[in-house]
């Protein structure tokens, strides 16, 4: 669906009128978008949940409260407030720190902590709500341990990211087991299947929360559980340019950052073999473009003006490393550290290395790296540091490599946010980060569906085509390094995106959330 038609509709809801477009009732592992699910992979799906159900009980019946509080962290930035649920949370919150539920402005941004993507996103969706003058409400599914909605997504979590640090270290694994399971195994109806049937284990959290609040959720979990547990607006933000079922939470509105993930999802295409299937409502799906926070949006002509400035001046050029939420990747960024340090010794580069709420990588990468130490400055788990430093970037040179480690998952994140408006390249494999506006230099994915986010990059021209390994990577550092076109045209191109809205997909979605409920309360 077009932004326009949104806009003009008197209802964003899905219809509710029965058939395919009907996601708020019913069986939804049954049928999928009016696609009949087999009765052996709606077994299958049924035993999926009952072996959470034995493992971690079933708290379907049980009184949840939720308390909000002030983020500690993003809530004098963001106007973020946390939702905790359960009563050992809401025990640890004094009396004197809760706050009540905005049922006029609040918007819930529904996340788990699975790696860093889904926080970023999370955050771009709380700065753009925040800047549009809503109130960002934070619910992290995966926080409540004396839930089972969070045991289920806790256990689920520890096997990705074991998957995705074993795929690292052996090339049989990610060839035979980790690739294909991210690129067809995810794109599956007969997954969307059982994630639904799981997902209604979920639902429970959302018991004490008021269901006219909008939510957006930024993994297909606490979309899918939302619309189980009865929330009524509800926009389910799909994070990767690779359609999958994986993604689909039906009953609610799906946003895609990409035309090309919009035709993918719209048709279901390859969801079950090559069998034509019937596809999803046109009120059900939205394309928004990327998911940025407001801040670097709003920065955009600045931020690319002082680049373009600096490269033109011979200032060196900095690059942004910033290591994945699995962990993994170690052994790219030693080499990428060891290419550049002579060229920071020559102050021809800088380097940023954020390395999240990672210490041991920081530590390991400096044993294999004597000389990494001489030459870095370590601001460690001091905010105001990090924040004064960003600030300061973005007018001041900069000499010598910085290294970023933060024990809280919210500045962990953020940093790279901030750091990234004062960096020339960012340094990523082609995750979340793919659709943000600074140039990117693409590493090498972990998990197939990764790489249409590095070819979307290259075809808008703001980021590089994947490097598959390293002697590709540092050919493509060396680019940047003497190409004075390379970085500059890339700048150019971003402008350019915003000019036509490419980056303003969180605001289209917190949007998208408000006129939902706006258009049934008429």
């Amino acid at each position: 669906m077009r932004k326009e038609e949104i806009k003009n509709r008197e209802s964003g809801l899905p219809d509710k009128s029965g058939g395919s477009g009907d996601g708020k009732s019913g069986d939804k592992s049954k049928e999928i978008f009016g696609n009949t699910i087999s009765d052996g992979d709606y077994k299958k799906a049924v035993r999926s949940k009952e072996r959470f159900v034995r493992k971690f009980g079933d708290d379907s019946h049980a009184d949840y409260p939720a308390v909000v509080r002030k983020n500690p962290y993003l809530g004098d930035v963001l106007g973020i407030r946390d939702i905790r649920v359960g009563k050992e949370a809401a025990e640890k919150i004094p009396e004197e720190e809760r706050e009540s539920f905005d049922l006029d402005k609040g918007i819930i941004v529904g996340n788990i902590r699975m790696g860093f993507g889904h926080y970023r996103i999370s955050i771009a969706m709380a700065s753009c709500a925040h800047a549009l003058g809503y109130r960002p409400y934070w619910l992290d599914l995966n926080s409540f341990p004396e839930t089972v909605c969070t045991k289920v997504i806790s256990a689920q979590n520890d096997l990705y990211s074991k998957g995705s640090r074993i795929s690292q270290k052996s090339r049989a694994f990610n060839h035979f087991v980790w690739e294909p399971m991210n690129y067809e195994g995810f794109r599956k109806l007969s997954y969307n299947s059982s994630d639904q049937k799981n997902a209604e284990l979920m639902a429970p959290v959302f018991h004490g929360i008021p269901k006219e609040i909008p939510l957006i959720g930024t993994h297909v979990w606490p979309a899918q559980a939302a619309v189980h547990a009865g929330m009524k607006y509800v926009v389910n933000a799909i994070p990767d340019n690779w359609p999958m079922a994986l993604h689909l939470a039906e009953g609610s509105v799906h946003t895609v950052q990409t035309h090309q993930a919009y035709q993918g999802y719209r048709i279901l295409n390859g969801m079950r073999g090559g069998e034509v299937l019937s596809p999803m409502p046109r009120e059900s799906l939205v394309y928004t473009g990327h998911y940025i926070d407001h801040e670097l949006v709003s920065n955009i002509e600045a931020d690319c003006g002082r680049r373009i400035r600096r490269h033109k001046e011979k200032k060196p050029l900095r690059f942004l490393l910033t290591i994945g939420g699995a962990g993994a990747q170690k052994e790219i960024f030693a080499a990428i550290i060891q290419y550049l340090i002579p060229f920071v010794r020559k102050k021809e580069a800088v380097l940023y290395v954020n390395v999240g709420d990672y210490r041991n990588v920081w530590d390991e990468l400096t044993k294999e790296i004597p000389e990494l130490s001489d030459v870095s400055e370590e601001h460690f788990n001091d905010w105001e540091n990090t924040a004064s430093f960003a600030e300061d970037a973005l007018s001041e040179e900069v000499t010598g490599i910085h290294a970023f480690w933060h024990e809280n998952i919210f500045q962990a994140v953020y940093c790279t946010n901030l750091l990234m408006r004062s960096a020339d390249v960012l340094v990523t494999k082609p995750s979340e980060l793919s659709f943000y506006p600074v140039p990117k230099l693409f590493i090498h994915r972990i998990g197939g569906h990764e790489k249409w986010g590095a070819i979307h990059s290259a075809e808008i021209g703001d980021g590089t085509l994947e490097c598959d390994d390293i002697p590709h990577v540092l050919q493509m550092i060396s680019l940047f390094l003497n190409d004075p076109e390379f970085l500059s045209d890339m700048c150019e191109n971003i402008m350019t995106n915003k000019t036509i809205g490419i980056y303003n997909g969180a605001y289209e979605a917190v949007k998208i959330a408000v006129r939902l409920r706006q258009s049934e309360t008429k």
